[in-house]
């Protein structure tokens, strides 16, 4: 049994206080409301960084497992020899993977990526392994941005650089060493992705016909130690209003559980959900899994829309065995015996066979249903892994008559969580059964 100082020792079904002043009332008793309060304009998500110690090969992994092709580089045949920098893009979802150069031949000043720091590179990769280090978000003035986010509290990383007087980039302390990243930029249209960055346009080694039908970020999940002051924290610098939340009560199973908490921008396209375990229960949280593996806290998975679902996994599933990503284990025939129930007003027959062929889960709330699926980790630790979602329903028009979907529409997947966290333990168990016995010496 693992223990805290914090420990529920009531069990996983009782939310915790993590902080003075910071008390979850869980699912039923939240009260969804939008008080418009940032404290700077966000547009977007703009990209999500990968520090690893080959971004050649991973990035060609994940275009390959996901259908995302290469579309821009920065590296040694651009003229940067600090860092080797590969961005992915399908639709609205930037991916970029980043590795050092050996620094005997590195000139500083052709970084394209300012913040760039190889020493750090090498001990965060060294302490997490294959990692996110930073969610880029758009904002309208990253300068504005950084300023009024470190007058607020923010931890300050990197200060604002302008790129080509046309781009400014500023870093801020997320949780653990990751870091939320200030984006904006005046001509977007002519911009590939940073300066310095050029175009891959050869078929051939960018996988330009790759094309799985995902399309954006839909939320980037942390998991800490403590959920109240990351909540408190990240509140406070940026104005983000409360959009969800869960507690082990409400996601749990038997065995372990976590709490979460969901942080929105105004727009409510910006999704920071961050987990806290709980203690006291049978099995050690996942959470507390991932944060002994990561050692400390950081991005447990990225949630990435597709515009038809059951392509993507069709698509991804050809290649799990073939460089692309292995998808946790699937839910017993039970639950998609009762998926027509639950949601067969959404769903064709055709459509609830196709889940249960390719082990999509499928959740709803009041406004809307959510389609989603999870990939093992994909890296060697416990620790990050993909969850490909489709939500259907909840359209409206914005104030300039444009129609979109409502950001979290079908919610993040309640109803799922306990075949989610089943398919993690046992997972957990088969690893820990092929685990070989310490020995004492003698």
């Amino acid at each position: 049994m693992v223990t805290h100082p914090a420990a529920n020792t009531a069990g996983a079904g009782h939310a915790q206080d993590s902080s003075a002043g910071f008390k979850l009332v869980g699912f039923k008793n939240f009260i969804r409301a939008n008080p418009k309060s940032d404290l700077f304009e966000v547009k977007r998500f703009h990209h999500v960084e990968f520090w690893c110690g080959d971004a050649t090969n991973t990035c060609r992994r994940f275009s390959w497992g996901l259908g995302m092709p290469i579309a821009a580089k920065s590296d040694l045949s651009t003229g940067n020899s600090v860092h080797a920098s590969y961005l992915l893009r399908s639709g609205e979802l930037d991916f970029l993977f980043t590795a050092p150069y050996s620094a005997s031949v590195s000139n500083p000043a052709s970084a394209s990526i300012p913040s760039f720091s190889t020493a750090t590179h090498r001990s965060f990769t060294s302490t997490h392994g294959l990692a996110v280090r930073a969610v880029g978000i758009e904002v309208v003035d990253a300068e504005a941005a950084f300023s009024v986010a470190v007058s607020r509290g923010a931890k300050p990383v990197f200060a604002p650089v302008v790129l080509n007087g046309s781009m400014a980039i500023a870093e801020i302390h997320l949780y653990g060493d990751v870091v939320l990243r200030f984006v904006s930029h005046k001509d977007a249209d002519n911009q590939i992705f940073l300066p310095g960055f050029e175009a891959v346009e050869d078929v051939s080694s960018s996988y330009a016909e790759l094309d799985y039908g995902i399309r954006r970020l839909d939320h980037a999940v942390g998991n800490v130690p403590e959920l109240g002051p990351a909540v408190e924290y990240v509140k406070s610098f940026t104005g983000f209003h409360e959009f969800a939340e869960f507690t082990a009560e409400d996601v749990g199973t038997a065995e372990s559980g976590l709490n979460s908490v969901v942080l929105a921008n105004n727009n409510e396209n910006v999704l920071l959900p961050m987990n806290e375990p709980v203690y006291g229960t049978k099995r050690k949280s996942q959470i507390q899994t991932y944060l002994e593996h990561n050692e400390g806290a950081g991005l447990q998975h990225l949630a990435l829309v597709s515009e038809n679902i059951f392509r993507t996994l069709r698509e991804m599933r050809k290649r799990s065995g073939v460089g692309g990503f292995e998808f946790m284990p699937s839910p017993p025939p039970t639950y998609y015996k009762n998926l027509k129930n639950r949601a067969g007003d959404v769903l064709s027959d055709e459509q609830i066979k196709e889940c249960e062929e390719l082990g999509i889960l499928v959740d709803r709330d009041d406004q809307g249903t959510l389609l989603q699926i999870f990939t093992k980790p994909v890296g060697d630790r416990p620790t990050i892994f993909i969850e490909i979602i489709q939500r259907v329903g909840c359209m409206m028009k914005d104030e300039e008559g444009k129609v979109h979907q409502k950001g979290g529409c079908g919610g993040f997947g309640k109803g799922n969580f306990s075949e989610l966290f089943k398919s993690i333990e046992e997972y957990e168990k088969m690893l820990e059964a092929k685990q070989i016995p310490q020995t004492t010496a003698v």
